[in-house]
């Protein structure tokens, strides 16, 4: 119910021995528990089961340094042959590419045999961020295929499904009813982007150039319980869970304001029992441990 993400230590990095090896430790874990949360969410890129690289190393460690501190981990391919959510990493072709797709399905097993006999402490997350609405069709296919692979080896684990527009909550009420009882609806959060992405670089559809504080965001409880209620009655008829896989405000923000837009979040995946995983632990332009955090992190860490 209450979580973080691991983002940049084996997902959206340079996947060199220092920053596998370092960029998070055992004693992260611990530093997390100590915050009163309950569980991790691991991006992995399929590039670190490639090119040598042994990425069950890095995976198990994880999962023995959550168990240790008594978290739970959702293991969450943020990468996969042939797609990206970021257009620079130049992957493309997997909606339609049946060699690509038999890639994923292949891991998804191997992660599966791995981990699926712990349906009480690790959960999957098929792939991050799908983009175009255009995808969708052959996405939902393709989920669907692999949540049957998956069953073979991991019967009872929760798995996250998520839509279009990179998670969009609105994308929530066009999935596909859960192809069992254990699939779980998967959004993530950054509203609005004018707030939550202020003087992002990366940001090219929406104007983030100006400082907007708080006030000025209209991210109150009452905008985000109109925001989620597509998705909240979607779940609702499905008889699914709902569960937000990011969210966070970039650190442009001055940690007061975003102090504020936590608070408003929290409120509604509470009153509606969502579970959540925020963006992120370590930099990666959102770092909720940073120094920069220190000031308003023991409050913050309540929203969680």
């Amino acid at each position: 119910m209450h979580g973080v993400n691991l983002g940049g230590w084996l997902s959206q990095c340079d996947y060199s021995n220092d920053r596998l090896e370092n960029f998070i430790k055992e004693e992260d874990f611990a530093v997390i528990a100590s915050w009163g949360l309950d569980h991790v969410r691991l991006p992995v890129d399929y590039n670190i089961f490639e090119g040598g690289r042994d990425g069950f190393r890095y995976v198990d460690r994880a999962v023995n340094w959550a168990e240790k501190n008594g978290l739970h981990l959702i293991v969450d391919l943020h990468k996969t042959w042939g797609f990206s959510f970021d257009m620079g990493e130049a992957e493309s072709g997997f909606f339609d590419s049946p060699a690509y797709q038999e890639k994923f399905y292949s891991l998804w097993k191997r992660i599966a045999e791995r981990y699926g006999n712990r349906p009480e402490s690790i959960a999957f997350e098929l792939l991050n961020e799908v983009t175009d609405k255009a995808y969708m069709p052959n996405w939902m296919q393709i989920a669907k295929e692999a949540v049957k692979r998956i069953r073979a080896f991991a019967p009872e684990t929760k798995i996250l499904l998520g839509g279009y527009w990179n998670n969009s909550v609105e994308a929530v009420p066009d999935l596909s009813s859960p192809f069992d009882a254990n699939v779980v609806y998967n959004f993530h959060c950054y509203d609005p982007l004018i707030f939550t992405h202020q003087h992002a670089p990366w940001v090219r559809h929406a104007d983030v150039s100006r400082d907007v504080s708080y006030g000025e965001s209209g991210a109150t409880r009452e905008y985000f319980e109109a925001r989620f209620a597509p998705a909240i009655e979607k779940a609702e008829k499905e008889g699914a869970s709902l569960y937000c896989g990011e969210y966070g405000v970039i650190d442009r923000v001055k940690p007061e304001e975003a102090l504020k837009w936590f608070k408003a979040l929290s409120a509604v995946f509470d009153a509606h029992g969502i579970g959540r995983a925020a963006w992120s632990y370590r930099r990666m332009d959102f770092g909720l441990s940073d120094p920069r955090m220190d000031g308003v992190r023991s409050e913050l860490v309540k929203y969680l």
